[in-house]
């Protein structure tokens, strides 16, 4: 079978190849013929190698039999690189890819990540997907790879999101990109930041996606009756919609303890992690000009307040707004024997730092949230090296967000420490 895939694709590049050679040769006929003559181009020539490809006999193929050929491959290519194969299988033309789409599952059910889309839809609910970032201090940049460590990873790891870190005068901004050579917003690669205030105690998350598709609306009423569009509109940036809202407790008596944060995310709902809910689970990269959107975004971001005293006052205040999810970082135990803060991270960080936490929910008895969800993990990160770290994230995080989250974690903090 897998000798019939690369045959597949071998012919599948020769064809493109020959259809390439002919038309550079006749073009090169052309211009041999008709030197000193211009030539208009036709306003619509079909591609050769597109058009090639969709009367070839792999674009007639019966759906039946693509449909299993596609199944076969999907459940057979489990890893990276080799599941590269699947991705190719989606670019032979307009037939196959519907059938991987329809084939390959998102990674909330399988627990796979497959398209770039992957990294923006919600990891599985029962096994984190287990990652790891590297920390280039050169650049500025900080890499997501898929898999347990370099070590153990070597070739198989796959490269999911690089963030390049940027210095301003009154705040840090991360920009993430689905690649490590362009961060440019205007990029097709760009996905969203990462923006810090002065003292580094508040982080927003931002989204070029609008997340239209699960805006969280407030109790008894509408967004759009609380606020007018003249008002809205033109306080939402193009291509920077707040997702995720990232608090630091204040320790300006310098008291004993690890950090303390707190993290609103307000593209996700409370009823997400509940029984029978689900999480926002975005099917393609696409910008939303819905103008309702805009009223849902730039809401969110207007009624959420942070205290910096006590995490328990945003939650009480984005309770009686919206309901969205709250995560807080689990309070370690102290150990007599290592003199230090301790948490059971099942063997994934070796080094202690204050850069190390794990996050649940924060939720209230009438949320009716059960017990397991509570003290589930959502997010963990720490240290096993000088610039590497793990990353386990799952439902209802994405790996976006996930990754957003452990950023704000490299950032300074003079006043939390």
């Amino acid at each position: 079978m897998k000798m019939a895939f690369k045959g597949v694709f071998r012919k599948f590049r020769e064809m493109k190849d020959d259809s390439k050679n002919k038309s550079r040769r006749r073009a090169d006929r052309k211009c041999m013929h008709g030197r000193g003559r211009s030539h208009i181009a036709p306003e619509s020539s079909p591609s050769p190698s597109a058009s090639l490809v969709q009367e070839s006999r792999w674009a007639n193929l019966p759906p039946e039999l693509l449909l299993d050929i596609i199944q076969r491959l999907e459940a057979s290519q489990t890893l990276w690189p080799a599941r590269r194969d699947v991705v190719a299988c989606g670019a032979v033309c307009r037939l196959w890819r519907e059938t991987v789409k329809e084939v390959v599952r998102t990674p909330e059910q399988c627990g796979l990540l497959t398209f770039p889309i992957s990294v923006k839809q919600p990891g599985p609910r029962d096994s984190p997907i287990q990652c790891f970032i590297k920390r280039e201090r050169e650049t500025s940049m900080y890499l997501l790879y898929l898999g347990l460590t370099p070590a153990l990873s070597g070739d198989f790891s796959k490269l999911l999101l690089a963030a390049r870190k940027i210095r301003r005068t009154t705040s840090t901004n991360f920009v993430i990109s689905l690649g490590a050579e362009d961060f440019s917003k205007t990029s097709d690669t760009y996905i969203g930041k990462l923006r810090s205030n002065l003292l580094g105690t508040k982080f927003s998350i931002y989204d070029c996606q609008h997340p239209c598709d699960h805006a969280i609306q407030s109790k008894g009423r509408s967004l759009r009756n609380c606020y007018s569009t003249q008002q809205l509109s033109s306080r939402v940036p193009t291509g920077n919609h707040n997702v995720a809202t990232i608090s630091y407790e204040l320790n300006l008596l310098r008291t004993r303890g690890p950090r303390r944060m707190f993290c609103a995310m307000q593209s996700i709902p409370i009823s997400a992690i509940q029984e029978g809910g689900t999480a926002p689970t975005p099917s393609t990269f696409r910008s939303c000009v819905d103008e309702r959107c805009s009223l849902f975004s730039a809401a969110k971001g207007k009624d959420l307040k942070f205290g910096s005293s006590s995490p328990s006052e945003p939650l009480e205040s984005v309770h009686d707004a919206r309901d969205p999810l709250m995560l807080k970082n689990k309070a370690p135990r102290w150990h007599e024997q290592l003199q230090c803060w301790c948490l059971n991270f099942k063997g994934r960080v070796t080094v202690a730092s204050v850069k190390n936490f794990q996050l649940v929910a924060a939720v209230e008895p009438c949320h009716n949230v059960p017990a397991a969800e509570q003290e589930k993990v959502i997010l963990q990160f720490g240290k096993i090296g000088k610039d590497i770290f793990t990353m386990d994230y799952c439902y209802p995080l994405s790996a976006f967000q996930a990754f957003a989250i452990c950023l704000s974690s490299f950032d300074t903090k003079p006043a939390c420490e």
